[in-house]
């Protein structure tokens, strides 16, 4: 099994071939992920993690060319920051800002699939992940929000997210 960590920073993981734009103790391929195409084959992996990166950058260019080089049934696997998060505006790199609906339209059959020539088959996963350590409510909250898809919109909708804030989005498409 192949495996891709895009934007690794200081995550290194083992079993994976690791990229980042700065040339880090670990980091197998230096490369700016906005060049693109990135330097690999057409559905070379069968995994690519994609961790705190999104946010930084044009991420519809860079989410089609993971797609060019993800196996058929391989799986994207993406960490953003929620569209509540205090993260959002820490961190003056941040461009972008996500809700739970966003990589929807990038997925096949979808209702807004047809802005892009590119497509997964489906999202495996879509988590809303919130802050926990001493705000010991979100343990409860992050349960009942992802109860169903039904509970991620009512929460994103309404005052409950601006109430509870959360921390980020995990999402596995699938190709």
């Amino acid at each position: 099994m192949k495996k891709l960590n895009v934007g690794c920073g200081r995550d290194i993981r083992k079993d994976y071939i690791n990229l980042d734009s700065a040339k880090l103790e670990g980091v197998d391929i230096v490369h700016n992920v906005e060049d693109l195409p990135l330097p690999f084959k057409n559905e070379e992996f069968d995994e690519i993690l994609c961790k705190d990166v999104l946010e930084h950058v044009d991420y519809v260019p860079v989410l089609k060319d993971l797609n060019r080089i993800l196996k058929k049934n391989g799986k994207l696997i993406i960490t953003v920051p929620h569209f509540t998060s205090r993260n959002n505006f820490v961190d003056p790199t941040h461009k972008n800002s996500f809700s739970v609906r966003t990589f929807d339209f990038f997925i096949k059959d979808s209702k807004r699939a047809y802005y892009f020539d590119f497509h997964f088959n489906k999202i495996n996963k879509a988590k809303i992940r919130f802050e926990k350590g001493i705000l010991f409510f979100n343990y409860l909250i992050e349960g009942v929000v992802n109860v169903n898809e039904d509970m991620k919109d009512l929460y994103e909708k309404t005052f409950l997210s601006r109430l509870f804030p959360a921390c980020n989005i995990e999402i596995e498409l699938v190709k």
